[in-house]
């Protein structure tokens, strides 16, 4: 069953200007509760204490990739391409909003620490006795295998799966977008309408029209630099240090049959392994930081110190390390010790990196397929063969070590002179 709304809704949004849905499928998705739940957990985890505008929501980011996969459909069918399976298209606005609905509170550091995955989640809240599961079914019986299967990457078209999840897809589209608005930062503009305008189903995948290859190549840029400048922040690195750190306590201790004071059930039932769907709903960031503040009055002073200097921003310092000067390291781990802190939990060696763009070759076993140019002869290139750009940013993994510390420790008398000069302290 596939209906239209007797009106279309519209959403007021920062980035986009307006969201607009006319299936009723899709709107009565947005108002199920698995999808209202993502209204309780932040676009960008712990980014809220480095950059105080980044409060922005997994909701508002999945219907803005909604909305530019909506944006993109529209240019194929106003167009006619023969390539476009029109019949998809329902199918790829239910993937492109659903495709977060898995994500936890804090969802990467949760994932780390408990061997979770967001997508997995996704699929299950999909598949599993869901109102979410349930109104898919309403337009076919089969609906939810095939939305998973966008969502997973194992649907078997691949222009379908291009416009949710590659290289050049709806979702780093509006994420970067987004997460540059609600930061204030410039580093992830980039002209969305060009782009838009130059995509093009051709051949069974998702190609770009030569003449939109400086579009593509900003778009490129604006993600090294977010990454540089947002995602990869030490400040939010330190405070996704300190939750990894609160985390991997809790689980410690579980481990060793600690008795918490306070202890959820969905919370220990994530401890346990052993959720389920309805476990998971409970889950968000507003549970997560209700149970942080009553850790710190835990027994455990170790659970419960973290979480004190989580909750009240007293973030983990850090300096930039030019080499791995491995014995001089574990002399600070030493003094650490003799300071009375575990370096388990209050040192950290950090080396985030990330691709701007993977340069597909046969064979790799990455998914990661490339962004091809279509030129007028309707022959196609990868793009960093045309572009200076583009090969300059491929292939490099991006990241600098640093090392995380308390403040504290940094001006402990116990601490030598050289170590406190090399901390800056």
């Amino acid at each position: 069953m596939k209906t239209m709304l007797s009106e279309e809704k519209v959403f007021k949004d920062p980035v986009h200007k307006y969201i607009y849905v006319q299936d009723e499928t899709i709107w009565d998705l947005i108002n199920a509760k698995e999808f209202q739940r993502l209204r309780r957990i932040r676009q960008l985890g712990t980014s809220y204490l480095t950059f105080h505008g980044a409060e922005h929501s997994r909701f508002s980011h999945s219907l803005g990739v909604y909305e530019i996969t909506r944006k993109i459909i529209s240019q194929f069918e106003r167009n006619e391409y023969p390539d476009w399976p029109y019949e998809e298209r329902l199918l790829c606005l239910c993937a492109a909003l659903l495709h977060d609905v898995g994500h936890g509170p804090f969802s990467h550091s949760v994932e780390k620490t408990f061997g979770t995955h967001h997508e997995e989640w996704s699929c299950r809240i999909v598949l599993e006795d869901t109102d979410i599961n349930r109104i898919l079914r309403r337009v076919d019986p089969s609906f939810p295998q095939r939305v998973a299967g966008v969502i997973s990457k194992t649907y078997p078209n691949d222009i379908v799966i291009g416009l949710v999840s590659s290289q050049l897809d709806a979702d780093r589209m509006d994420y970067l977008l987004r997460d540059a608005y609600f930061t204030g930062v410039n580093y992830g503009t980039f002209d969305l309408e060009r782009i838009l305008r130059v995509v093009r189903p051709y051949k069974g995948h998702i190609v770009v029209k030569e003449s939109g290859m400086h579009a593509v190549e900003d778009y490129l840029m604006s993600r090294y630099q977010m990454y540089w400048q947002v995602y990869f922040h030490p400040v939010t690195r330190s405070a996704e240090i300190l939750l990894g750190k609160i985390l991997g306590r809790a689980k410690v201790l579980a481990e060793e049959g600690y008795v918490f004071a306070f202890m959820p059930y969905p919370l220990q039932k994530l401890m346990e392994r052993k959720l389920t769907v309805e476990d998971y709903f409970w889950l968000d960031e507003a549970l997560m930081q209700s149970v942080f503040m009553q850790w710190t009055a835990e027994k455990d002073d170790i659970l419960a110190d973290l979480c004190r200097r989580f909750l009240h921003r007293i973030l983990f310092k850090y300096v930039a390390l030019e080499h791995l000067d491995v014995p001089f390291l574990e002399r600070i781990r030493d003094h650490m010790t003799l300071a009375g802190k575990d370096s388990a939990y209050y040192m950290e060696i950090d080396f985030p990196s990330d691709l701007p763009y993977d340069v597909y070759r046969p064979g790799d076993a990455d998914e990661k397929l490339p962004i091809m140019l279509l030129d007028r002869k309707e022959e196609l290139t990868e793009i960093s063969r045309r572009s200076e750009i583009v090969r300059s940013i491929s292939g490099i993994h991006m990241g600098q070590y640093h090392l995380y510390y308390p403040a504290d420790f940094a001006s402990h008398e116990s601490v030598p002179e050289d170590i406190k000069r090399f901390l800056g302290s």
